[in-house]
């Protein structure tokens, strides 16, 4: 059963902790998302690499202080890279997050979730359609687009994170993050941000940057979704439409402080007893 808990988090020294160690962030990431995330690694404060080819993406992930591994836009040469990156990754004790996009869209993406799985993530960051399947080993998921709410994949995120042993981050309209037994709800963010292409993957890089030095992989994957739901909110105001939101939302990022977190942190945690 879960009980409601005080959100006594402090999402502003998780910030401060990221700005000032400007984490090296490897990120096997889409083909479309590589600008944006970068873009938006910079904005938090922290320091983007996109290394993805075979012959240097584990010796890569040794010398960064995390890994994000996106598997929007596959190939056989690249399944190996995040294969073996990650496991360099859990080698090292480095931590890794694993963003699966629409993986329960084909016999090929299902097999390459599975594949990464075993290589035992700090972090699954997805939409509810892509946890979904990705806890029911690849039933179900069309496309990067997810059909369920967050609501919807809260007990397929616990069991996942259960039965993997990391922290399951599922994003929405509220996203929930879980480690099998805690859970927090994170509120803000604005309908725009869906409007803007690979904001979601780029959240995974800045989950990525808020694992660095932290403690509890769980208070900082919530603290990184707090702190871009605040950002969105934030963007939304001056936003016209998506071109001036995809602005104003790394601005938002860049200018994120204390006063702007405690003004606009929206969140929920409850514990398992």
């Amino acid at each position: 059963m879960l009980t409601p808990l005080s959100p006594a988090l402090d999402v502003a020294a998780h910030l401060t902790r990221v700005r000032e160690r400007a984490p090296l962030i490897h990120n096997i990431t889409n083909l479309v998302a590589m600008n944006t995330m970068a873009n938006v690694l910079l904005a938090i404060g922290a320091s983007p690499a996109m290394v993805h080819a075979r012959e240097e993406a584990a010796e890569f992930t040794a010398l960064a202080d995390a890994l994000t591994v996106n598997i929007g836009t596959l190939s056989p040469h690249w399944v190996d890279a995040m294969d073996e990156a990650a496991e360099a990754a859990r080698l090292t004790g480095k931590p890794w997050v694993l963003d699966p996009v629409a993986v329960g869209a084909t016999a090929y993406r299902r097999e390459t979730g599975a594949r990464l799985l075993e290589r035992l993530p700090t972090v699954i960051r997805g939409n509810a359609s892509e946890i979904i399947a990705l806890e029911a080993r690849g039933a179900g998921g069309r496309g990067v687009d997810s059909s369920d709410p967050a609501e919807a994949a809260e007990q397929a995120a616990v069991r996942l994170a259960r039965r993997i042993g990391c922290v399951v981050a599922v994003t929405g309209e509220v996203d929930l993050v879980t480690d099998g037994r805690r859970l927090a709800r994170v509120r803000g963010g604005h309908p725009l941000m869906p409007r803007v292409t690979t904001l979601g993957c780029s959240l995974t890089g800045v989950v990525a940057a808020f694992l660095v030095g932290a403690e509890h992989p769980f208070e900082a994957s919530v603290a990184a979704l707090a702190c871009y739901a605040a950002a969105g909110e934030l963007a939304g105001e001056s936003a016209r439409g998506p071109g001036s939101f995809a602005v104003a939302f790394l601005d938002a990022l860049h200018a994120l402080d204390g006063e702007t977190l405690r003004d606009r942190l929206r969140l929920e945690m409850t514990d398992e007893t």
